[in-house]
């Protein structure tokens, strides 16, 4: 064994005993671990579901390289921001309006150890001026920066395919954080969405672009770059090439991926993602909610049985309410999530409950195809059609009329923006992907309205699955038995409202 073999040998044992997660990685978790530990500079591609976010948290976890600063889609951010607080001892930080000021401060005296942004608030945060004129195009060396981006030891990238122009300003602001930065992190289940240059940009950020030669030389080894005016008509045909060598260079140098079916063995059947996103219409919210605690407060107080009785029936109303002012609220951020999910290139199955929601999504996604209680069964038998064929990449399935009965193993991805009252009819929701036929381990997402009544509803339908199974019918109504409810309303009153 030679001398570089014995050490890398070396360094992967020193890694693995090193990780010291509060959760235990799968094996090939592990491996991701240790190759960016090896890497610094390096590109996660897993298909989602796979646990890209876990990986990167250790890399930097065991590296100790805080403070980190994460970039995500709007509809990660608390989800980033749970996950390093479930897997490590470290705080992480949502940068929004209230710490606009204050979040240097925060990181510096070592109250917070990530921070978290979304794409859109890069510059709000980082960016003190640009040195070009009002609405022209600028390069990095026009931006300057405020220098607390001085502040981080790493940066994390998720869904990196969204900075993969090289001249969009998410991609350039990206570009002048990370300079100088030791430990740059990018997740992307499709970090090459179209063609080979798409990596142009990610390598750039990485700082690997040198070693395929810079940006002209990587055109001209694997093509498919965008055709100048001058050069249209002689280079039509810059086909992409050399991919085989291209990947073995990303894999021997900066990119490590694995799929479902490769490491199903390691997976569970199923696996539950909660995802925490903010509502659109905080005020109305509060509200109902003000008001249905103050009239849970006297139905407490309330020594009448007929009464009580006729009050319940009053409150059910109001968690009615409040329930679909939770889910309509979520509505702009599910539709950041299934963007974010379905430029992965893997087909997603959405459920919701209410026709406005689904409307609102469709709209968003004209191509999607819908199974709901409003469509004949030969629409609902087309969108299904459709679905498993490929042609359609989502459907949005209402949880009446698709809870049950309904195949759509196509997909090995389920979302919920709402979700049922009962443990047996989430599990039947799921249940039409996970089912005979497929062949790769389950993801659900759950989308919980943070500081909602989402949060009281999620603890009864997992934590209390027992009691809602022995009390609760099949239907996807509210429950009305006085233990059940009672049950409900002091979650409600006296809970976390994020657990």
């Amino acid at each position: 064994m030679d001398t570089s073999t014995n050490i890398e040998l070396t360094s992967k044992l020193q890694h693995k005993a090193m990780i010291n997660l509060k959760v235990e990685p799968y094996e090939y978790q592990k491996e991701g671990i240790e190759a960016g530990l090896r890497w610094k500079r390096f590109l996660i591609g897993d298909e989602p579901g796979l646990g890209k976010t876990l990986q990167s948290i250790g890399v930097v976890d065991t590296a100790n390289a805080y403070p980190c600063l994460v970039i995500c889609p709007s509809s990660l951010k608390i989800n980033w921001q749970r996950e390093f607080e479930k897997f490590t001892d470290k705080k992480a930080l949502v940068l929004d309006n209230s710490v606009l000021t204050t979040w240097p401060y925060l990181l510096r005296m070592g109250m917070h150890h990530v921070a978290v942004v979304n794409y859109e608030s890069l510059r709000k945060y980082f960016v003190w001026d640009i040195h070009a004129r009002k609405g022209q195009s600028f390069r990095l060396k026009d931006v300057v920066f405020c220098p607390e981006i001085n502040l981080f030891k790493s940066v994390i990238i998720d869904e990196s395919h969204r900075v993969k122009d090289p001249t969009a300003q998410q991609t350039i602001f990206a570009r002048g954080i990370v300079e100088g930065k030791q430990w740059r992190i990018l997740l992307s289940g499709t970090p090459v969405v179209n063609r080979p240059a798409d990596l142009i940009a990610q390598l750039s950020i990485m700082g690997r672009l040198a070693e395929f030669g810079g940006r002209s030389k990587f055109l001209a080894d694997y093509g498919g770059g965008e055709i100048s005016k001058e050069r249209r008509g002689k280079d039509e045909d810059d086909e992409p090439r050399n991919l085989e060598r291209l990947s073995e260079e990303l894999y021997s140098r900066c990119m490590i991926r694995r799929e479902k079916a490769k490491v199903l063995t390691q997976l569970p059947d199923k696996t539950r993602t909660d995802l925490y996103v903010d509502i659109s219409n905080r005020d109305e919210y509060e509200l109902a909610a003000e008001d249905l605690a103050e009239y849970l407060r006297k139905y407490t107080e309330c020594d009448d049985i007929d009464i009580r009785r006729k009050m319940r029936m009053e409150a059910l109303v109001k968690f009615m309410t409040l329930r679909s002012l939770s889910s309509k609220g979520k509505v702009r951020q599910a539709v950041d999530f299934v963007k974010t999910f379905l430029a992965n290139g893997k087909p997603l199955i959405l459920f919701c409950s209410l026709h406005e929601i689904v409307d609102e999504i469709k709209k968003a996604f004209p191509k999607a195809v819908s199974v709901t209680g409003r469509d004949s069964m030969m629409m609902k038998q087309a969108a299904v059609d459709a679905f498993q064929s490929g042609k359609a990449q989502l459907i949005v399935c209402s949880i009446k009329a698709a809870g049950v009965g309904l195949t759509l193993t196509a997909s090995s991805n389920v979302a919920f923006v709402e979700f049922p009252w009962t443990y047996a009819d989430c599990c039947q929701c799921e249940d039409r992907a996970h089912r005979i036929g497929q062949k790769d381990n389950v993801t659900c997402y759950y989308l919980i309205g943070r500081h909602t009544i989402d949060r009281t509803l999620y603890d009864i339908i997992h934590k209390k699955k027992s009691i809602a199974n022995q009390i609760m019918g099949t239907d996807d109504d509210i429950p009305t038995d006085e233990m059940y409810f009672n049950q409900l309303a002091n979650l409600f009153l006296n809970s976390d409202p994020d657990g």
